[in-house]
Order: C-alpha cells, then structure tokens, then sequence
C-alpha cells in the first residue's frame, strides 16, 4: 500500500547515516555487521517493514540479534526512522532500497533469517513475476542465506500462500513450518504481529505462515 507523502522524511534519512543507508550507499555488501553496535551477532533481514511494527518489536524482543529494516517507500522508511531516533536500539539498522536487487547490497551468507510479511499479493497472472516469492527473488534469497538460513512468510492472502507453496517446492526449498492458522497454532505464543496482520485478524481473517530453507542437493 503506498504511503502518503511526508515531506519531512528525505531531510530526516540524510541526517541520520548512521542509522540508516540508502541505496546510493556505497559498498554495503558484506559491512553490515559493522554498522551495528555489536557486529559478532547474527543479522536478520525484513523485507517490506511498512511502518516497523514488526522489525521494532523483533528488536526489542531478540536483543541477541541484529536485525535491518528494508522498506522501498522513502516515507515508510522515514517513519521507522522516527521511532528509532526515540528508541535508540543498538540492534537495528534500516536500509531504503529495493528488494529486486538484494544480491547488490548483501553478500553471500550475510543474512541468517529472512522475513517477508503481508507483501503485495500481485493477484493478476501477468503481474506474477513482482511477487516477492518468485522465482528470481527466491534465487536471491538463496544467495544471501546459509544453507541453515530460513525464509520466513506470513500473509492473510490465501491465493499469494498457495502460489508460494507451489514456488517454493518448485525452487528446491524445504518446508520447517506451515501454518493454515498461524493465531491458532502454537507458534502464535512467540509471533510478533505486524500493522496489517492486527488489522485483518481483527476482521476475522486468517493468518497464513510459513518457514522454509533452500533444500541443498547431495550426491550418493
């Protein structure tokens, strides 16, 4: 969903590199460990953070790890920008870029975990190819993982679950978790709740969840 404009926002993420690069950054691949507080804890990804409900709450919840916001619209970005300024937390960085060229900003195993949640639906068939579980996002997904490296799916849509199920098994990934209900299995105990996610449970809607690792070949 796109944002209103905040026209405060631009001035705000040039005044705060240190918590914040963009994709005119130069030379992130690889660093992003160093821009933390603590550079030996393991980073996370969240792909899509909208206004941070979730990445924030992970950052509260999860001080052992370090975890990146990455949101393309800059006044989405600007306000995760703006609660940080207040929380201060050590273990959160956030990115303005682009999701398509992941591969550009983070080396291969830099991630250890990634999430994606409530993406864009993209229902119509020619649009297929922007879904953030295609194929060629999920080969970039591969690339910046370890092969422990989980992705982590949740979506009130049950065409966009469906489809990403059958592209995931497609694409050489293993299942570790399906939920057809995630508010009513035993994982909604730890689950930390996005914007939209309390916005359609409160309706009545189902939450769709899954985590998956990409499934390495072997040989006999």
């Amino acid at each position: 969903m796109r944002l209103r404009n905040k026209p405060w926002a631009p001035e705000l993420i040039a005044a705060h590199p240190e918590l914040i690069a963009t994709a005119e950054t130069s030379d992130l691949a690889g660093k992003w460990a160093q821009r933390f507080a603590d550079p030996k804890l393991p980073v996370e990804l969240e792909i899509g953070s909208g206004k941070g409900q979730f990445i924030i709450g992970m950052a509260q919840a999860h001080p052992e790890i370090n975890y990146i916001a990455m949101e393309l619209q800059t006044p989405a970005i600007g306000m995760i920008l703006k609660k940080q300024l207040e929380l201060q937390l050590p273990n959160l960085q956030l990115f303005l870029g682009d999701g398509a060229d992941l591969t550009d900003f983070f080396a291969t195993n830099e991630i250890q975990n990634l999430y994606l949640n409530f993406s864009d639906p993209w229902p119509k068939t020619k649009h297929a190819k922007r879904r953030l579980t295609y194929r060629t996002f999920l080969n970039q997904y591969h690339a910046v993982l370890p092969a422990d490296g989980q992705l982590r799916f949740k979506t009130d849509n049950q065409g966009l679950f469906e489809y990403s199920l059958i592209s995931l098994n497609a694409n050489q990934w293993q299942f570790d978790f399906i939920s057809l209900d995630l508010h009513q299995s035993e994982r909604q105990e730890i689950n930390i709740e996005t914007e939209y996610e309390q916005k359609f449970a409160a309706k009545g809607q189902v939450i769709y969840a899954l985590d998956a690792h990409y499934r390495t070949e072997t040989t006999s």
